[in-house]
């Protein structure tokens, strides 16, 4: 069961989103961290920095060579604990808005466009679903999912992936004005919705799986592919004397993390967040 520590918490994962982009272009996030009202740490993601298996670790805590999830062409069901696993059995509420990869690691897989998109069904990891399932689905779209979501089940863990900066990244590259202008508008949302979020006490976490190079490329070793932001909004006081370190938190680190923050304990096998 979760302890009495717990807390609802929203997870934001903005895909393709390098950390030096996110300092630069999300305003309205910068703007809490400046008022002392969020904090941002630079997380490095694992390798392959890619997206399927970074999802599945960043909601299992898990490395690919052990989770087998090593490339975007893997389609199954994820064999590990992920974070909707143990929030559900602990008799909390999940939802996730979500790119339709999400679907096939923790409910069912494949993935059918036409029965797929909407899910309710309690005894499944994500209890509450609604599924895109191509990239340049309006990310104010995939919000007003979320947001639905949120309002008609009162989740106490709602994974909200977008997926537009990831996209414009890999048409225009990570250093053209598209994917600087998919930031802005992301930060444009977040803006209007994070300020809603924090009033209902929830716990915000805003991040990434992976970057996104020049070029437009992802998968590699380099600092634009695997450095990531990792916001923390709405109890940041425990972060804010650390928020100066420099060195990147590990990526494995985030999904326990998570799990303090739901109240929840994490597996032995994946270790302790920060």
């Amino acid at each position: 069961m979760a302890n009495a520590q717990s807390q609802k918490v929203v997870m934001v994962v903005l895909d393709g989103l390098r950390y030096d982009a996110a300092r630069r272009y999300l305003g309205f996030m910068e703007h809490l961290v400046e008022h002392g009202n969020a904090v941002c740490r630079q997380v490095r993601s694992e390798l392959p920095s890619l997206s399927r298996p970074l999802y599945e670790v960043l909601l299992t805590g898990t490395p690919a060579y052990r989770n087998g999830i090593t490339a975007n062409s893997i389609v199954r069901q994820s064999r590990e604990r992920s974070l909707f696993h143990l929030a559900s059995e602990a008799g909390l509420t999940t939802a996730a808005a979500a790119y339709h990869w999400v679907s096939e690691l923790y409910n069912a897989a494949p993935f059918h466009p036409l029965t797929d998109r909407h899910q309710h069904d309690p005894a499944r990891p994500i209890q509450h679903g609604m599924f895109y399932f191509e990239d340049h689905y309006p990310d104010s779209h995939l919000f007003a999912d979320a947001e639905h979501l949120r309002r008609a089940h009162d989740p106490d863990f709602l994974y909200i992936h977008s997926m537009n900066i990831d996209d414009d990244g890999h048409k225009f590259g990570g250093e053209s004005k598209e994917y600087a202008g998919a930031v802005r508008i992301a930060d444009s949302i977040l803006a209007m919705l994070v300020p809603q979020w924090l009033s209902e006490g929830y716990l915000v976490v805003v991040t990434a799986d992976h970057g996104m190079s020049a070029e437009g490329q992802h998968g590699g070793t380099d600092a634009a592919e695997r450095l990531v932001p990792f916001y923390l909004l709405g109890r940041a006081a425990e972060l804010l004397q650390r928020a100066e370190e420099d060195s990147p938190i590990p990526q494995l680190q985030v999904m326990p993390y998570m799990c303090s923050l739901l109240g929840l304990a994490a597996p032995v096998s994946v270790g302790a967040g920060w």
